[in-house]
């Protein structure tokens, strides 16, 4: 595990090579913010932002939403995977915003929690970006980079990666931080071919440390 200096060095790296880190879901609104990560599961940012402005113009409203008809959600979202199932949620979790909570998203996180589709992670982000409470959701560039680094155990599951980055990190520096592992994730430490050689956290990253070694090894 990292000391505590190194926790505040790995925090300090992130802020200045990502300062603008935030989320990449384009959105108006909390409703539509709601949506757009419901969708993102197992599905890009990037993907996901190509079929939402059509699914909004069609449906600008939480209550249009919720009276749509599946089948033509599902035509609007059909390039995103498991769509079917997300448009159920999509217009389920429309009508229980409308039905429960008068057509307002709720800013609390039982109720977020609850809706179709929305689990811990979608409930956090929406709580962090749309109602700025503090909150470290944990996806999966999250989780590879806080695991690749020694701050997380391997074997620890996703709350437990939460749970520790929260103890870890000061509360006021959450949510900015999320963004700033995101971004960390997505452009340098990637899954499949991190910049490793480039990493100015090479240094305390057990992972990055065997990377190289083993492409030394190789001659590579």
């Amino acid at each position: 595990m990292l000391t505590r200096a190194q926790l505040t060095e790995v925090s300090d790296t992130m802020r200045r090579m990502f300062p603008d880190a935030h989320c990449e879901l384009t959105h108006r609104n909390p409703f539509e913010l709601v949506v757009a990560v419901a969708l993102s599961a197992q599905a890009t940012d990037a993907l996901v932002n190509k079929v939402t402005p059509g699914l909004f113009e069609a449906y600008p409203t939480v209550e249009q939403m919720a009276a749509a008809d599946v089948a033509d959600i599902e035509a609007l979202i059909k390039r995103i995977g498991l769509f079917r199932n997300k448009a159920k949620n999509v217009k389920a979790l429309s009508m229980q915003i409308v039905e429960r909570h008068d057509g307002i998203v709720p800013s609390d996180r039982e109720s977020l929690e609850a809706l179709p589709g929305v689990g811990r992670k979608t409930a956090n982000v929406v709580l962090s970006v749309a109602f700025h409470e503090p909150a470290f959701a944990v996806d999966t560039h999250v989780e590879r980079v806080s695991k690749r680094l020694g701050i997380c155990r391997w074997k620890d599951n996703v709350r437990q990666v939460e749970d520790t980055l929260m103890k870890k990190f000061p509360r006021e520096e959450w949510s900015q931080l999320h963004h700033q592992f995101i971004f960390f994730g997505r452009y340098h430490c990637k899954a499949q071919r991190p910049a490793c050689e480039t990493c100015p956290l090479l240094h305390m990253c057990r992972e990055g440390k065997k990377r190289m070694k083993s492409k030394q090894a190789t001659g590579q």
